[in-house]
């Protein structure tokens, strides 16, 4: 263990949201802390916003009041970059212009130690770059904290090119001190999270345009079958829908425009109309007082079946066929082992792997329903299936009967490949592979980044290990043929572990 002890002085430059709140974490882990900013009423806003936190735990009962008074007596105002000179690592959260990050960095390294270690908490600027300018580069290192600091887990800890393993392994291990749940990252685009998360907004945005679903719909499957806390809708209207699509035009840019990050036509006209989200009172979503937002598509009541045929050995479906049996639908077993879901009357209804309906009803000779993957198919209180073209309504009634019977709300979407949770959930496997396959993480950092950072219900690899490496590649595949755009194309580690019959983790 190579944390920074309490005893080593920490500052931080940025009386911000974000610099308050890293203030915060480390006084809280016992370490005197600089608190710096050039404006004078920055800093007590920032101290407020502290008081303002502990005085919320003191009354939740989360810690006492000598604790709360103990750490705010470790937090130090400085008006001067000259005061910082004992601390033995500064962490910057400042504005997003390297330039000035760079001056601020350059001045810093005349006033500290020689082993003092220069921190920043950029969430998109090159450490490299940020470095280069320096006298001792070596010392310099990201760390990622995301909002609010003090209670979300992930801190980020990124390499640049020069960056001395040891100085990178003594930040890890000092979050890892202060609570956090720390993961390396090679200084590329994005770094984990804001690389690996495009899928989810990016994905949505996709669908809604091709009129797959509408807004409501997504979000709700997503939440109710995907088991997030937030749709993507809801929560680019969170983040701000200027700032979620700046940052996807920036990963765009930054990666010579990789066609996995373009922007989306859709998102660029809510910022063009203003309609930031919450902070502006509309967005996806209108927030202005008395607003109705509209309801998730859901199925109005069928009639359930009294017999199903269970096709495929597929482990995903056992709690589908626990809730028939237990709605007393007779469940018998066929001899498809080829597909992955099952048969009413002569009805195939399938878990998507990616093909849409209207193509799997012509190659299988029988009216096709597609069916959408869950997280939890027994705690899931929504599922959204889809019918090919040629499929009648009267087979879809059956099938929207049956997993009504199971307990589950319905939403009929149009038939688009993938669906909606399979889809976005492949995107996000095949993201987070790409991203250990070009080095930038280790596949325990995507998960850990993904599930600490924002609060994924699932790592997006351990998900695909669950619903089996194979059907993910099926999706993936299924998507690249049915566009035809290099945006689909299949990680080289998903392709190679699939054939060696290996897992990704």
């Amino acid at each position: 263990m190579t944390a920074l002890a309490p005893s080593h002085a920490i500052a931080v430059i940025g009386a911000g949201t974000m610099g308050a709140g890293i203030v915060q974490v480390a006084a809280a882990a016992g370490h005197t802390v600089y608190i710096f900013d050039t404006s004078k009423e920055a800093i007590d806003k920032g101290i407020a916003q502290i008081e303002k936190f502990l005085a919320r735990s003191v009354e939740k009962g989360r810690m006492d009041k000598e604790e709360r008074i103990a750490i705010l007596s470790r937090i130090m105002r400085c008006h001067k970059l000259e005061d910082l000179a004992p601390a033995k690592l500064v962490i910057e959260a400042i504005v997003e212009n390297i330039d000035i990050k760079r001056s601020v960095f350059g001045q810093l390294e005349d006033i500290l130690s020689e082993d003092a270690i220069l921190a920043s908490n950029t969430s998109s600027l090159s450490i490299t770059e940020i470095a280069a300018n320096l006298k001792r580069p070596e010392r310099m290192v990201g760390m990622h904290f995301f909002n609010p600091a003090p209670l979300m887990k992930l801190v980020e800890v990124v390499h640049g090119l020069v960056t001395d393993k040891q100085v990178a392994d003594i930040i890890f291990d000092t979050a890892a001190s202060w609570g956090k749940k720390a993961v390396h990252a090679k200084s590329t685009p994005g770094f984990i999270v804001n690389r690996v998360a495009r899928p989810f907004y990016s994905e949505a945005l996709r669908i809604l345009q091709e009129g797959g679903a509408d807004i409501a719909t997504i979000d709700s499957c997503l939440k109710e079958c995907g088991g997030f806390r937030m749709g993507p809708f809801e929560l680019m209207d969170l983040i701000g829908n200027d700032i979620n699509f700046s940052v996807t035009k920036s990963v765009y840019n930054a990666y010579f425009q990789e066609p996995r990050y373009r922007p989306s036509l859709i998102q660029q006209e809510q910022v063009a109309a203003g309609r930031y989200g919450r902070k502006s009172g509309q967005g996806y979503y209108d927030y202005r007082e008395g607003a109705v937002n509209p309801a998730a598509h859901t199925a109005e009541p069928e009639t359930p079946p009294a017999e199903i045929t269970l096709i495929g050995s597929n482990p995903l479906l056992a709690p589908l066929v626990g809730l028939a049996e237990k709605a007393g639908i007779k469940v018998s077993i066929g001899d498809r082992e080829e597909l992955a879901g099952f048969m009413i009357e002569d009805i195939l209804i399938i878990l998507s792997d990616g093909t849409p309906a209207s193509e799997l009803t012509t190659v299988l000779g029988k009216a096709t329903i597609v069916f959408d993957l869950a997280l939890d198919y027994k705690a899931a209180s929504r599922i959204a299936i889809a019918k090919g073209d040629q499929v009648s309504e009267a087979d879809l009634a059956k099938a929207v009967g049956f997993f009504q019977a199971l307990g589950k709300k319905v939403s009929v979407i149009d038939d688009c490949p993938g669906l909606i949770v399979m889809r976005i959930i492949s995107m996000l496997a095949n993201e987070g592979s790409d991203a250990v396959y070009q080095g930038v993480t280790s596949p325990d950092g995507v998960d850990i980044a993904m599930m600490n950072g924002l609060n994924y219900p699932c790592g997006p690899l351990k998900w695909a290990e669950d619903i089996g490496l194979e059907h993910v590649f099926s999706v993936l595949d299924a998507l690249s043929s049915f566009y035809g755009e290099d945006r689909y194309r299949t990680s080289p580690l998903i392709r190679r572990a699939v054939i060696a019959g290996k897992s990704l983790l």
